[in-house]
C-alpha cells in the first residue's frame, strides 16, 4: 500500500487533470473512482481532499500536489504519473493545459516522460 503522501499527492494531480476543462464528465468521474479503489484510498482521505479542492485554487492544488509527491519514493512518484498519464490518454483530447500540468508535474518531480509512457504500456491497464 502507497503512503497518504502518494494517495494525496495523486489525488491533487487528478483533480487538476480532470478540472482543466471546467468540469467533470461522467468519464473523468469513473476514471477518479477507479483509481481511488486500485490505490485503496480511504473514503476520508478521498471526502476531505474533495472538501479541500472545493475551496482552494488552481495553484494551490498544483503546489501542494507536487510537495506530496516530492516526499514519496521514486516508484510511488513514478507510479503517480502513470495513473496521470492513463488518465489523459483516456481522453479523446488533450488540452495544451493538461499537458504543461504533466510536464512541469514531471520536472518538479525528477520523473522521466519515457519511464511513465514505457510503465503505462508495460501494465496494459
Amino acid at each position: 500500500m502507497h503512503s497518504n503522501n502518494f494517495q494525496l499527492g495523486l489525488l491533487h494531480f487528478v483533480h487538476l487533470l480532470v478540472t482543466v476543462d471546467g468540469h467533470i464528465d461522467e468519464r473523468e468521474r469513473a476514471a477518479i473512482l477507479q483509481i481511488k479503489e486500485e490505490e485503496q484510498i480511504s473514503e476520508k482521505v478521498f471526502s476531505d481532499f474533495e472538501a479541500k479542492a472545493l475551496t482552494a485554487t488552481e495553484q494551490q492544488i498544483y503546489l501542494e500536489g507536487n510537495e506530496l509527491l516530492s516526499n514519496c519514493t521514486d516508484d510511488e512518484r513514478l507510479s503517480a504519473f502513470v495513473h496521470l498519464y492513463k488518465l489523459a490518454e483516456a481522453d479523446a483530447s488533450v488540452s495544451n493545459k493538461e499537458v504543461r500540468f504533466l510536464l512541469y508535474g514531471l520536472k518538479a518531480n525528477n520523473v522521466s516522460f519515457e519511464d511513465v509512457v514505457l510503465s503505462a504500456n508495460m501494465s496494459g491497464k
